[in-house]
Parts: structure tokens; C-alpha cells; sequence
């Protein structure tokens, strides 16, 4: 549906986004999740054609957004951070006017803002002036502009911002919905937002893709805790490393155990048990760690960090 080709933004002698690249399926839900400065917005404004890249490519099915713009922008529903929004429009003023700037023809004018009312619950709102809704009610008229033309394509970024949280679970329930009829990216920097509605998530730290996989990939038991009865043997390490998978083993002498890194912890458990009696080990448990987003962000930025102490060592 999408395909995000080595993009690349600088603006001067900035680098906003270096080489990103990833796939949106049809009908999935996306997360772009990052810090702020990461570059969510920067992707997000060149996805939508708002934005030229200083290099890379954007599909969204199959044309290109540098050199099909205006097909593409038809495709598409975009709600920026910050939603333009006329205060003294009336809620159903402003998208008519959304609806035709779309150019959907003027005798589905009126079922396409009533349609777009209904899905976003704002019906009661309509002649109500924009300048009087809450911040919960002025994110749905956002919304509501994004989807009127029908997209195949939602983009959303930080469509939650600000809200309080009955606000928050609302604006979730209609993202959804709205998601079994169309591909949503989501971009966001708050963990438990990519976690509640996000089927996949793509991880940016500092402008690059740090990762980029679906959410029950990211989040499966990526360690294996080992809790020896007696003490840590002292070949324990070497023969634990030897283990096909194992990427890192740390030794904690007090409690007597032991964590592995590794990329299939289930099945490494089960390596483990086998190799337990022809170690000679006396364990008193052996099971997998099932990480949470937080904890896996926090090791992707810990790793980017080292990754560029590394190089700035080498310069």
C-alpha cells in the first residue's frame, strides 16, 4: 500500500531523516513512534506530499508522491499536530468547506459532512462555532476533515495531544474504527498510545529507523532468566554464549542468577533445559522475560548512544 523508500531531509546544515525506509500494509495500523525531534513529522509532511525529501522515495499504491502529488493528496487524510481550525466557522460550515476544497461533487456535499459528523460523534456539535469546543471536540473536527473524502490512506500525527485521558480513549475508540475501512499511520511519542491501537511500530531515533516490526515481535520475550539453586558455576557464561542466539549474558552473583539477550527466548529456554543436565547445572527456575515497549525503547536509545560513542571514539 505504502512503501517508504531511503528517505532523506536536511534542512541547511541539519539533518532531519537519514535513509528511512518501511512498509505499510492495507488495511494495518502503523505506529511512528519517536522522541520529539526524532523526525515523525518531518516523514509525516513528506508522506503527504507537504513536504519535499532532499532525497529517497514515497509510494502510496504505487504512485509517487513527488511526481503524482495531487492523485496521491486525494488518497490520502492527513490531521497535522495541530489541526488548521476556524474559530468562528460553525462545526458543519467548516467542512462543507473541507468537503469541497476536496472536490467531492456538490450533490454528495451534504451526505459526506453528515457521514464525517456521525463517524466522529461531533452530530450535536454541528452548528455549534468551533471556537467554543473543547480540546477533545476540536482533535474530532480534525478528524473529521481528514476522513471526509473517504481515504484509503489516515495520517495522524499526535492526534492525542493534549487530551485528558476519557478524551484520550475516545479519540483511540474512533481511530479503530476507522481503521476497518482504511490503512492508519499513527505518529506518536507516547509508549501506551502505539501499545492500544497500533498493529505495527516504527521506531526513529535521531532521524533513522531504529526498528521496525509488528507489535507482538517487538514485544516477545527477548531474554531468559536463569536461577541457579547453589552458586554460578564459573563456565557458565562462555558455554551460555556458545548457545545458538545468545547475544549477551549478564551475571548477577548475589541473587545467583543469570539474564540472556537473545532473539528467540522461548526456544532458547528450551535449549537450555536440554543442555541443563549435560552442564551439570542445578537450577531452581528457568523462564523467559517478556519486555514492554518502554523497556525496549529504552535499550534502542541505550544502544544508539553507545553506537555513537563508538563512532565519535573512532573520529
Amino acid at each position: 500500500m505504502i512503501s517508504v523508500r531511503e528517505l532523506t531531509k536536511q534542512y541547511g546544515g541539519i539533518q532531519a531523516i537519514s535513509n528511512v525506509s518501511f512498509d505499510v500494509q492495507q488495511g494495518s495500523i502503523v505506529g511512528l513512534l519517536g522522541q520529539n525531534g526524532a523526525g515523525k513529522t518531518t516523514v509525516m509532511k513528506i508522506l503527504t506530499g507537504f513536504l519535499e525529501p532532499t532525497s529517497g522515495t514515497v509510494l502510496v499504491g504505487e504512485k509517487d508522491v513527488r511526481t503524482q502529488r495531487t492523485e496521491v493528496q486525494g488518497h490520502i487524510g492527513y490531521m497535522p499536530e495541530n489541526a488548521p481550525l476556524y474559530d468562528e466557522m460553525l462545526v458543519q460550515e467548516y467542512l462543507m468547506m473541507m468537503a469541497e476544497l476536496r472536490g467531492i461533487e456538490n450533490n454528495q456535499l451534504v451526505s459526506a459532512v453528515k457521514e464525517a459528523l456521525e463517524v466522529t460523534g461531533l452530530r450535536s456539535r454541528a452548528i455549534q462555532p468551533i471556537g467554543t469546543l473543547s480540546k477533545g471536540y476540536r482533535q474530532r473536527v480534525g478528524l473529521a476533515q481528514a476522513i471526509i473524502h473517504r481515504p484509503e490512506v489516515l495520517v495522524l500525527d499526535e492526534p492525542t495531544n493534549g487530551l485528558h485521558p476519557v478524551q484520550i480513549l475516545e479519540i483511540r475508540s474512533l481511530i479503530k474504527n476507522l481503521a476497518k475501512t482504511t490503512t492508519v499511520i499513527v505518529s506518536t511519542h507516547i509508549l501506551s498510545e502505539i501499545e492500544a491501537v497500533c498493529d505495527r511500530v516504527v521506531i526513529l531515533i535521531d532521524g533513522e529507523v531504529a526498528a521496525d516490526e509488528s507489535l507482538a515481535t517487538l514485544l516477545s520475550a527477548q531474554q531468559v532468566e536463569l536461577k541457579f539453586t547453589d552458586s554460578i558455576p564459573t563456565d557458565v557464561k562462555t558455554k551460555l554464549m556458545a548457545l545458538g542466539g545468545v547475544s549477551a549474558v549478564r551475571v548477577d552473583e548475589a541473587l545467583s542468577q543469570i539474564t540472556v539477550d537473545c532473539k528467540d527466548a522461548s526456544g532458547l529456554s528450551r535449549e537450555v533445559l536440554k543442555s541443563v543436565q549435560d552442564f551439570g547445572w542445578t537450577l531452581e527456575a528457568v523462564y523467559p522475560l517478556t519486555p514492554s515497549l518502554e523497556t525496549v525503547f529504552r535499550n534502542l536509545m541505550a544502544e544508539k548512544a553507545t553506537s555513537h560513542s563508538v563512532q565519535e571514539a573512532v573520529a
